[in-house]
């Protein structure tokens, strides 16, 4: 297990001959935040910066702690998106490709804490699936045709999925998207085992790239204080002080994923919390089938709505 201090050496000793792009969706708090802002410290701020999200106070406060390039024609920038909105992925995905031909680095951190039934979307998606997995597999299904030219070209092409790998559990392939047996603990384990099918499926289908699926752990965030649960934003004042000793805060966290990010090698990977391979031998619930319906069913549900 690398100590952080380790991997803050490992992270700082990234230094590509080229000039990065690196699109943060989800990147204006939490982990998303720290990731940005350890891949702007570590990069000296001579990369191009996309922070996705919908707080434009909180990515412009953000973007002001990153180091100002000394390379010419660098920008950090905001792209406002509301994740949940498929039609809106697709319209951002496609003028991000368009501004930017070549991507390296896409991370996917967006996400929502709630005890809450099924709650749909106008596009008729579960908020927390849209939030955790659909807007995410929209996102690379649009961008991978970027990060194709980035491997191309011999540089870094990556994408991370921050969410719970590891921590799946059995789906039903008859009720993807869960419209007729939805629960807050079936929506986790589902979102979760969804992403590693992702992973392992947009792998299979661009040789050369990396996809990862992360746990982060527990982590110090603001995603229990901005729940619209007010159980959890009780929860978040009384336990997560007793819990602060022994879990990360988004800054650690941000190094440790980075950490995942830069050293993880090509094809489908699931990271631990400390950014090492956790491998696929166990707690892996796929197969050939659920990635070819899911797929095939993720594709309908975002793909009529772009």
């Amino acid at each position: 297990m690398p100590s952080l201090s380790t991997v803050r050496a490992s992270n700082a000793s990234f230094s590509p001959t080229y000039t990065p792009v690196a699109i943060f969706v989800g990147g204006t708090a939490g982990i998303g935040q720290g990731m940005a802002q350890a891949f702007a410290r570590h990069t000296k701020g001579n990369a191009h910066i996309v922070l996705v999200g919908r707080n434009r106070t909180a990515a412009e406060s953000i973007i002001k702690t990153f180091p100002k390039p000394t390379t010419p024609g660098i920008t950090h920038e905001f792209v406002e998106c509301d994740v949940t909105s498929m039609k809106h992925v697709h319209r951002v995905a496609e003028t991000l490709r368009t501004r930017f031909p070549k991507v390296n680095f896409l991370v996917l951190t967006t996400g929502v804490a709630t005890l809450d039934g099924r709650t749909e979307t106008e596009e008729g998606i579960d908020r927390k699936l849209a939030l955790h997995y659909y807007g995410r597999w929209r996102f690379i299904r649009d961008l991978v045709p970027a990060l194709e030219e980035a491997h191309k070209a011999g540089e870094d092409a990556k994408v991370i999925s921050v969410l719970a790998a590891g921590r799946g559990g059995e789906i039903d392939l008859e009720d993807l998207g869960l419209k007729k047996h939805y629960s807050v603990a079936n929506a986790h384990t589902s979102g979760t085992t969804y992403n590693d099918l992702m992973v392992k499926d947009f792998a299979a289908r661009h040789p050369g790239l990396t996809f990862i699926h992360s746990y982060p752990s527990i982590v110090t965030t603001d995603v229990l204080k901005k729940s619209p649960n007010r159980s959890l934003r009780i929860a978040n004042i009384f336990l997560v002080p007793l819990l602060r000793p022994f879990i990360y805060n988004a800054e650690t966290c941000g190094e440790h994923q980075l950490y995942a990010l830069l050293n993880a090698g090509p094809g489908a990977v699931r990271t631990k919390d400390n950014g090492d391979d956790m491998g696929w031998a166990s707690n892996y619930f796929g197969s050939e089938e659920a990635m070819r319906k899911l797929w095939e069913h993720t594709e309908e549900v975002t793909s009529t709505r772009a």
